[in-house]
Order: structure tokens, then C-alpha cells, then sequence
């Protein structure tokens, strides 16, 4: 293997890697805890234990050595070296054995201590403590089993086995997830606008994946309305310039320049009201943010509408009537938002009714309130919508001038201003048709609902 494929696996396996070295970071700073805290059990509750236990062997064997001479002594260092195995002696004060007479002063610490417990390395031991007059020592020694490493290995196998199961658990609780997200996002990237993630998980990682979901979610809304749009947009122009091409070679040789001026002129006038009918849609789609917000009054609000479009409605031989709405000064009918955004898209729906009322009939506005929502609803009586339409009449550039009488239809993008005015106030806008006519319903949450989510 290669300098560069090795860099190229710790590269990809990096995470996996941090896991195992944290592993075995953790592992060896607890042994390093555990044994330090064995070295303070045995400094303060088992080394005192044990020297107590010298002391009480001491005055043991001399009692033995006080009461029954060298044949006690010599039965107690029996029994001792019987049970605790090793050598045990009881010496004078110079160190000689009260039982043999040898000379053993190697086994006593040097002046000034009095007691010693020691191990050599090499499993040989050596315990020695001096009597409270100084006129005794109690010693003992000897050779301590070697511990073999196979006695343990049971022991290291388990810490392996647990060691392996929590590393698995982290990467396939932890590195797999991260390395779906990361592949979801990868791919989305390449231009897959469907990839998703799609989990279940509370923790921080399904946070971030259902994060990433809804940005993706919205990002593909936004890609394909705006591809859609554009298509449309170039469809909608290209009927227009045609039309331009074709009067610009009848002004050049007409015997009558002025009609196809008039007809360039219409042309123009359309274009111009497409590009901003566009305009508008592109200002709806934008952060609400940057254009501010403010509490609007919504009966305020409508009545404004009904009072500008009333003139165009009596134009066209209908009228406009306002039959419910909010109480005037009722502080809770305020909607959080932008004004300019939610007149157009209250006026759009309007003067789409108006333009297809016929004459001597109302065009029904009423503003109320339900579930904390204002509820905005404009019904005509004209011919209404073919029920297969009524899902598409807010798509942009759509329009069934076949269904309702054609009388000068705008460009189409009306309704799909109000709706996505209505959407972008976390609202909704829907309509159906009631024989005659049809009924538009905006619904937006009050301010005081808003602040309260």
C-alpha cells in the first residue's frame, strides 16, 4: 500500500480513527485513574491494616517467649509460618533469633526506623517492626508467587471484547449517520433535488438531517417554481414579440403606419405589464425580512381595497360590497407582516373577481375571525372555475379564459402573487366554486397567534 492510498484511507476513515484512539485514550487514562486510586486504598486503609497485624504478631510471640520460653515462641513461629507461608522470626534487640541464635540483623531497616515493608522485585518480601521498649523485633520474610501473564488474559479479552462492542456502537450509531448526511448533502449537491434523509432520531444528528431535509425541501420548491417561471415567462413573451416583429413590418409598408403603431403600442403596453406582474412575483418570493414587518390592521386593511376597486367595479357595471368584518379597534385583528405584500395580494383577488363578475351583481368581501386566524373571503358570480382547474388557478401564467368569459384576462399572475403573498405570512389561499360564481378564502394567523408560537 502505497504513502498516498494510506493517507487517502486515514483521510476517509478519520472519524472512525478519532473514535478508537478516544477509546483507548479513555481506556488507558482509567487504568491510570483506577491504579492510583489502588495505591491510595492500600496507603491508607490496607498498609495500616497489615502493620496492625504485625503489631498484634509481635506481642504475640512475646507473650509466647515471656510465658513459655523458646518451646512457645518456636510453636507460634510454626503456626504462623503455616499459615501466612514465608519465615517468621522474633529477635533481640541487636537482631539475633531468640530461637537459633543467628544473627539476622539483614532483615531490620536501618536506625532510626522502626518497622519496614519491602519487596525487593523480584517477589522477595521482607517485614520487620520493633517492639514499643525497643528490646524485640518481629520479622518475617519471603519468596512471593510470580503472577503469570496468562492469569489474566481472561481479563484481557473481556476489555478487548468491550472495547471492540463500544467502538462499533459509536460508528454505527455516530460515524454511519454523519456519513449518510454527508452523502444526502453530496448528492443533492450533484443536483438531486429529491435526495433526502429522512430520519426518526431525536438526538443532534436527526436535528441536523431534518435540517437539512426542510432546507431541501424549500430548495426544491423555490428551483423548480423558479424553472417553471421561467419557462412560462419566456412562453407568455413570445406571442408578444411576435406580434412586435410582424407590426414593425406592417408599419414599413402599410398604407396605414398609424393602426400598426396602435397595435405595437398594445403590445408594448402588455409586455410592459407582464414584466411587472414578474417583478411583483420575484418582491413576494423574497425574504419577508428584508422588507420589513409591521402589525396591519386587517379590516383597515380591506376596506382600503374595497374603497380603490370600487371605481373599476362600477366600470365595469358591478359593485362591490363589504358585508362582515372585524369590529373596528379590536387589538387582537392585526396581522404580523408586510402591508404592501398583503394589499396585493387582498387586491389581486379582488379585481380577478371583479373582471369576470358579470353586470348588476355584488362581489361579496367579508373579513372575520376564526381559530386566532383572520379569515379574508371574496365571492363573485360569475361563471366559475372548472373543477380540475380550481387546484391550478394559482400556478403562475395560468388561466381558463375557456371557463370564464374572456374580458381582457391579465397576465395569470395574480392569484400566484396572493398566494405566495399569503404563503410567505404563513397562511393559506383557496377557492371553490358556489354555483354561481366563485369564492376566494385567505386565511393569515393574527399577530397575537404569531407571537405566541
Amino acid at each position: 500500500m502505497t504513502v498516498e492510498r494510506v493517507r487517502h484511507w486515514f483521510q476517509l476513515k478519520s472519524l472512525i480513527m478519532a473514535a478508537l484512539v478516544s477509546l483507548v485514550v479513555i481506556l488507558g487514562l482509567s487504568f491510570l485513574v483506577f491504579q492510583a486510586i489502588s495505591n491510595r486504598v492500600t496507603e491508607l486503609r490496607i498498609n495500616p491494616t497489615f502493620e496492625k497485624m504485625d503489631e498484634v504478631q509481635l506481642e504475640s510471640a512475646r507473650l509466647s517467649y515471656e510465658h513459655r520460653g523458646k518451646v512457645g515462641l518456636t510453636s507460634y513461629m510454626a503456626m504462623l509460618n503455616r499459615i501466612f507461608t514465608g519465615s517468621h522470626y522474633m529477635l533481640d534487640a541487636n537482631g539475633v533469633d531468640l530461637i537459633t541464635g543467628e544473627d539476622r540483623r539483614w532483615l531490620l531497616p536501618p536506625p532510626p526506623a522502626t518497622s519496614t515493608r519491602t519487596n525487593d522485585g523480584h517477589g522477595h518480601w521482607i517485614i520487620s517492626r520493633r517492639s514499643a521498649d525497643g528490646k524485640f523485633w518481629f520479622a518475617a520474610t519471603g519468596q512471593q508467587g510470580r503472577i503469570q501473564i496468562w492469569e489474566f488474559l481472561p481479563y484481557y479479552f473481556l476489555v478487548i471484547a468491550s472495547t471492540a462492542a463500544i467502538f462499533w456502537l459509536t460508528a454505527v450509531g455516530v460515524v454511519l449517520p454523519i456519513r449518510r448526511v454527508a452523502s444526502a448533502i453530496a448528492i443533492f449537491g450533484q443536483g438531486d433535488l429529491s435526495a433526502r434523509i429522512r430520519t426518526a432520531r431525536p438526538d443532534e444528528i436527526g436535528q441536523l438531517a431534518r435540517s437539512f431535509d426542510q432546507m431541501a425541501e424549500r430548495l426544491e420548491r423555490l428551483i423548480v417554481s423558479e424553472r417553471q417561471l421561467l419557462g412560462d415567462i419566456s412562453h407568455e413573451l413570445r406571442s408578444p414579440l411576435a406580434r412586435l416583429k410582424f407590426a414593425v413590418k406592417l408599419a414599413r409598408t402599410s398604407p396605414d403606419p398609424q393602426a400598426a403603431l396602435d397595435r405595437i403600442e398594445r403590445d408594448i403596453d402588455r409586455i410592459s405589464a407582464l414584466v411587472a406582474d414578474i417583478v411583483e412575483v420575484t418582491f413576494v418570493e423574497g425574504d419577508p425580512a428584508l422588507r420589513g414587518t409591521e402589525n396591519v390592521p386587517v379590516t383597515e386593511l380591506v376596506e382600503d381595497v374595497v374603497r380603490d376597486c370600487a371605481v373599476e367595479a362600477e366600470i365595469r357595471g358591478c359593485h362591490i360590497e363589504l358585508k362582515d368584518s372585524i369590529a373596528a379597534g379590536h387589538g387582537d385583528a392585526e396581522i404580523l407582516g408586510s402591508r404592501e405584500m398583503l394589499r396585493r395580494a387582498v387586491e389581486n383577488v379582488l379585481r380577478n373577481a371583479v373582471r369576470y363578475s358579470p353586470k348588476d351583481t355584488a362581489v361579496e368581501v367579508s373579513v372575520t375571525e376564526a381559530d386566532r386566524n383572520a379569515v379574508i373571503i371574496v365571492r363573485d358570480h360569475g361563471p366559475g372555475v372548472p373543477e380540475e382547474a380550481l387546484a391550478r388557478i394559482f400556478d403562475p401564467f395560468y388561466r381558463v379564459e375557456e371557463a370564464r368569459d374572456n374580458k381582457g384576462g391579465g397576465s395569470g399572475l395574480g392569484l400566484a402573487i396572493a398566494r405566495r403573498a399569503a404563503q410567505a405570512h404563513h397562511g393559506s389561499i383557496d377557492a371553490e366554486n358556489m354555483y354561481p360564481g366563485l369564492r376566494v378564502r385567505i386565511v393569515l394567523p393574527l399577530a397575537s397567534a404569531r407571537l405566541a408560537a
